[in-house]
């Protein structure tokens, strides 16, 4: 994979560049960022760029041997390491990434680079509940791969991705690695959730923090994606929020549903938070707790997006806003509700809801709390 097969983020793929050729190359970096920024596309272009041995134009070739083997993830020298488990088995069972480099290839293949963590565990059959993780045994397996010296490339590379889903003791071990590395070694972590990481993992690597896509680059992405009508375009690149894995899904119409679902609960729940309808706001929680965590990670991102541009209305500011048919009805009568008063601390609620639904915090109790707090705060400003 190239920069040039990446989605925009230019000023990063030059930095990038540049402290290569210069020769400053960290031996543990840590990409951040979500999966439709780009992250691990950009970390395996990065990879790629730093073997080539026919770089130009600030860019790797794509046609050495060392391009074509990283492009397909099969190079001696580069090591993956993510998070897998079994349908009906427990997450705690010792199971190693190379059990299912087939499908993580083929994956990776098709999406180029961009595709979500769910996205993997349904390619593992793991349904909604059942999550992937990296155990002390691939943290072993680790280190035995990189005592070895490399094959072809000056570097040997050790590829995690979603190092959060590490367990305690394979952290411990990939920290003393980090403290000590070999010669010539290169580590990449690339997460979603740095925050999950330990503090002395985050001290000992070198963040690359992926920014989310420019607007006007993801609305050149519709185009190019077939959304013909200029005003679409530009709406969907707003919708998106940087992602371009939402992008897609916006552009195929495959979250029409999810989106009107997401819609409804957001009406439902401000409508029995202005009424004090407390009983029934728990019967709504349960109700949110029985969709997926990514579905429920999604209703918070649309909640934030939905409270966020009832406040531009309140402000006397809709040019700048992106809402139509339902969503402008109701976020306009809703608008007087929202304000200066009340919009950081019901952000701060929603994005506390999603750090524990992604720390899998129990669902009930998350969103119980969530939709009695909110209660408190919707009132006429």
């Amino acid at each position: 994979m190239r920069f040039a097969d990446i989605i925009g983020q230019e000023d990063l793929k030059r930095h990038l560049t540049r402290s290569v050729d210069a020769g400053r190359v960290s031996h543990a970096q840590l990409f951040t960022g979500a999966s439709g920024y780009g992250t691990l596309a950009l970390a395996v272009a990065y990879v790629q760029y730093l073997c080539c041995r026919h770089r130009h134009d600030g860019d790797s070739c794509g046609e050495c041997p060392d391009c074509r083997q990283i492009a397909e993830l099969a190079h001696p020298d580069l090591h993956l390491v993510f998070p897998v488990n079994r349908q009906g088995k427990k997450s705690g069972e010792a199971m190693l990434s190379d059990e299912f480099l087939t499908p993580f290839r083929a994956l990776f293949a098709e999406r180029r680079g961009y595709f979500t963590p769910q996205e993997w565990y349904d390619r593992l059959d793991l349904g909604k509940t059942l999550k992937g993780m990296i155990s002390a045994r691939e943290a072993d397996e680790i280190i035995r791969k990189l005592s070895f010296k490399s094959f072809e490339s000056d570097y040997k590379t050790m590829l995690v991705w979603l190092p959060e889903t590490m367990n305690e003791e394979a952290s411990n071990k990939i920290l003393k690695i980090l403290e000590e590395p070999w010669e010539r070694t290169l580590f990449i972590l690339v997460s979603e959730q740095p925050d999950r990481l330990l503090p002395t993992i985050l001290s000992r690597t070198q963040e690359v923090a992926v920014p989310r896509i420019t607007p006007e680059v993801l609305e050149a992405e519709a185009r190019r994606r077939g959304v013909s009508d200029p005003v679409q375009a530009r709406n969907m690149a707003r919708l998106a929020g940087g992602d371009v894995i939402e992008l897609s899904h916006l552009a195929a119409g495959e979250h029409d549903a999810l989106r009107k679902e997401n819609f409804d609960l957001f009406c439902s729940l401000m409508r029995l938070s202005y009424n004090d309808r407390h009983l029934e706001l728990i019967g709504w929680a349960e109700e949110v707790a029985q969709l997926s965590r990514e579905q429920q990670r999604a209703f918070l991102r649309n909640a934030a997006r939905l409270l966020r541009e009832s406040f531009m209305l309140h402000a006397g500011i809709p040019q700048i806003g992106y809402l139509w048919g339902e969503e402008l009805s109701f976020c306009s009568k809703f608008a007087p509700f929202v304000g200066t008063q009340n919009i950081e601390p019901l952000i701060a609620e929603i994005e506390r809801a999603g750090a524990q639904i992604a720390q899998n915090g129990n669902p009930t109790i998350v969103f119980t709390h969530f939709a009695l707090t909110v209660s408190k705060m919707i009132k006429h400003l």
